[in-house]
């Protein structure tokens, strides 16, 4: 697989607790250990345009369970935003890092952040695209949490795959909800799978159900005062901060709270590590930050 730089692009797989992950891999096998992890309902090669920049790192990019061509969870099983954590550190292990960079998008920001919380020891610096924490709900109770995840999970598993007469359908139902229509191609690849009808999603339906449980204002604050290594948080200028003040607050609190917090702002759109341009500005700014505090 070829990226925009002319760079390979490895495909992987591991059968990890019992699911079989796939993913893609940049780099020289003995360079810096990133590992990257996608927004909701992308996957693995939304890192197709950042990960050859980023010279010196071998880049390992996973597809989250559910989502591209990784395998699904059980039945019984759900989808909330720190189940892959144990998976995460058995890759570690099985890719043979003590620890690594994480380099987090999105939701992948949010689940970045969660377990270098968690794991500090396994993370030596952490780079979050247009993200950090997950947003709190101050008007949500647990009861109306449980009660819209019972329902939506069940409605979301009876629910069958979605259905494009082709491909192009499907990147113009994603520019119309905001994507480029540059993003949007790029990430039909391996979002969609071949059907009699054309094409289909192969993402978890169960992905559109709300969590079992959300954190509260408290526990977000306690993620951000347990993140011990350097952190640098890239905003895009026409990203989720300008359109989401919760998002712009927990921004102001991670300076506050986390040790080690940088912030840098490229241009672009909530995916921007997606356009050349802006991968290039981000891998410059990455790499400056992880020479400045050691951490090639």
């Amino acid at each position: 697989m070829t990226d925009d730089t002319g760079g390979m692009a490895q495909d992987c797989s591991w059968e990890l607790d019992g699911l079989r992950y796939a993913g893609l891999a940049w780099g020289p096998e003995d360079g810096t250990p990133v590992l990257a992890l996608h927004g909701w309902m992308d996957h693995a090669d939304s890192f197709r345009a950042l990960a050859p920049r980023l010279d010196g790192c071998r880049v390992v990019a996973l597809d989250l369970s559910g989502q591209g061509l990784s395998a699904h969870r059980a039945p019984h099983a759900t989808y909330n935003i720190w189940d892959d954590l144990p998976q995460i550190a058995e890759l570690l292990d099985r890719l043979g890092w003590q620890d690594c960079v994480l380099l987090g998008h999105s939701r992948g920001a949010n689940i970045s952040a969660l377990f270098a919380a968690a794991q500090p020891a396994r993370v030596r610096a952490l780079v979050a695209l247009d993200s950090l924490v997950p947003e709190p709900d101050p008007d949500e109770t647990i009861v109306t949490t449980l009660q819209a995840f019972i329902e939506q999970t069940r409605k979301q598993k009876a629910r069958p795959p979605r259905l494009f007469a082709s491909s192009e359908e499907y990147v113009a139902r994603r520019a119309a909800q905001g994507n480029s229509r540059a993003t949007s191609e790029a990430l039909a690849g391996r979002a969609l799978e071949p059907h009699p009808e054309g094409v289909r999603m192969r993402g978890d339906a169960r992905l559109f159900a709300r969590s079992a449980v959300k954190l509260k204002l408290a526990d977000v604050e306690e993620v951000l005062r347990a993140l011990r290594c350097p952190v640098l948080n890239v905003w895009a200028d026409d990203g989720i901060k300008g359109r989401r003040p919760m998002v712009a607050e927990l921004a102001r609190r991670a300076g506050a709270l986390v040790a080690q917090y940088e912030a840098a702002e490229v241009a672009g759109d909530h995916h921007a590590h997606l356009d050349p341009a802006a991968a290039q500005a981000i891998a410059e700014a990455m790499l400056a930050f992880l020479d400045r505090h050691g951490c090639r």
